[in-house]
């Protein structure tokens, strides 16, 4: 059988002062073959779509790229991965984050409405990604990543990295519970209260129900470690059908890819 993408990738860009040997983009729902409700550039080997589907596509995305992407297993956890150069039969990689500072290695995330993470030094000799739901958020991937990062070069300092914030779900649509303000109401002595709340709005008509905002609540731990270059977070995978897969409205649905590297 002779399989046939149903349409030019549609990639999104990051808007960001990245240098010029970082290359990253965000993959959209458009251009592969997976069919309904997989439809139609599904990255993701872990929902249900047919496997050979799912190779096609990451076929179609490979062409794009300058070696073979690392794919994680993600478990919603904090852990990070320090990225080498491919070989061949890897074993699986059970995290939520990986970065590199090997050219041309390319990492990568899945997400359907978690916040995809990108990372940067100001001299492209250090890239990063990191797949943030609210668990992964609460409970320190961006820390982890962060430290990761730092860890790998002794001339780095935290001033020194940028982020740009891909696609997730959107404050307007991000329905959570006491439990998960509670969670997040753990770490108030980093994150006063008062400035927390700012990232939860009350649904009136929903007593103990609110409206999260994930871009906000990523920006509050990334500014509390000294990161204030940040860029992007103007998206919402809920409401754009069209471009976004989004678990929270589809339930059944695929993954896009947010991938970096730097030459």
């Amino acid at each position: 059988m002779q399989l046939k993408s149903h349409a030019e990738l549609f990639l999104i860009e990051p808007d960001w002062p990245a240098p010029s040997n970082v290359r990253s983009f965000v993959t959209t729902r458009k251009g592969g073959i997976s069919t309904v409700p997989y439809d139609t550039l599904n990255l993701g080997d872990r929902v249900g779509d047919q496997f050979e589907a799912v190779s096609f596509n990451r076929q179609l995305l490979r062409n794009r790229l300058p070696s073979d992407p690392i794919w994680l297993k993600q478990v919603h956890g904090t852990e990070v991965w320090n990225a080498k150069p491919y070989k061949p039969n890897p074993q699986v990689i059970e995290a939520d984050a990986a970065f590199t500072v090997h050219r041309n290695v390319v990492v990568t995330v899945t997400t359907a409405d978690c916040l995809p993470i990108f990372f940067c030094s100001r001299i492209g000799n250090t890239v990063g990604v990191a797949h943030a739901g609210w668990r992964g958020l609460c409970n320190g991937v961006i820390e982890n990543t962060i430290h990761q990062i730092l860890s790998s070069s002794k001339n780095l300092q935290v001033q020194d990295l940028m982020v740009w914030f891909g696609p997730a779900i959107g404050p307007k649509a991000f329905e959570v519970g006491d439990d998960v303000l509670r969670e997040f109401s753990k770490f108030a002595v980093n994150h006063p209260i008062e400035k927390l709340m700012t990232a939860f709005e009350p649904i009136h008509e929903k007593p103990g129900k609110y409206l999260a905002n994930l871009y906000l609540l990523a920006k509050l731990r990334l500014n509390s470690l000294g990161i204030s270059e940040i860029y992007g977070g103007n998206f919402c995978t809920y409401q754009d059908h069209e471009q976004f897969f989004s678990y929270r409205r589809d339930g059944c649905t695929g993954r896009f890819a947010s991938l970096i590297w730097f030459e």
